[in-house]
């Protein structure tokens, strides 16, 4: 394997450190979003119970022993319950937006690593096409064997190597945009029903 990389040239050495990145990425994203997503529908009904039977301190500690984006801004809410709705429902949306950078962390940097990787391999293909041609042009009409076999086996294994790159960080950073939707979309439903559970007996209207 080793042999067959060291046959790509130089431009092996930036799509390792691609994939190298790449690996990192998925695999602290697929931690956190497995850590933030375990019983939240459970953590997410525990507030509001307690919220419901106004014991606001109860659901300030339960957000303490379980910190998420979706606790935070939930514990945002009911630390401005004394609020009118409409503020309520602003400081809700200034905490989501501080809280969604710590969704999206790393995502920008995979969808990149997707494209670099793929324009390396091109790049590969085009170094190692200019030189295959060039040993065609400067040695009769087969030129030298051995150089000519190692310009294409440049051109081939980059090729190969960005693809495999590329491929698993597109099909991450898809997902992992997904996920992030659909977190985006349940904490809005859920910060609205805390709302409403801390509007009940006509206190913040």
């Amino acid at each position: 394997m080793f042999e067959v990389l060291k046959s790509g040239g130089v431009l092996i050495i930036p799509i390792l450190v691609c994939a190298v990145l790449e690996t990192f990425i998925i695999i602290e994203r697929m931690i956190y979003f497995y850590a933030i997503g375990k019983n939240r529908t459970a953590v997410s009904a525990e507030i509001i119970s307690l919220v419901k039977k106004r014991n606001y301190d109860g659901a300030i500690e339960y957000r303490r022993a379980i910190n998420t984006p979706l606790t935070n801004i939930l514990k945002k809410a009911v630390e401005c319950r004394n609020f009118p709705v409409s503020e309520i429902r602003e400081a809700v949306t200034n905490e989501a937006t501080h809280q969604i950078p710590l969704l999206e962390r790393f995502i920008t940097p995979l969808g990149t690593i997707a494209n670099i990787a793929t324009l390396l391999g091109l790049m590969g293909t085009v170094t190692g096409n200019i030189q295959a041609f060039g040993v065609l042009g400067s040695g009769g009409s087969m030129g030298n064997p051995e150089i000519l076999a190692g310009a294409i086996a440049e051109a081939l294994v980059t090729t190969a190597a960005g693809l495999a790159v590329s491929i698993p960080a597109l099909i991450f950073h898809n997902y992992f945009v997904s996920r992030i939707n659909r977190r985006m979309i349940e904490m809005e439903y859920t910060a609205s029903e805390l709302v409403v559970a801390l509007k009940v007996k006509g206190e913040n209207l």
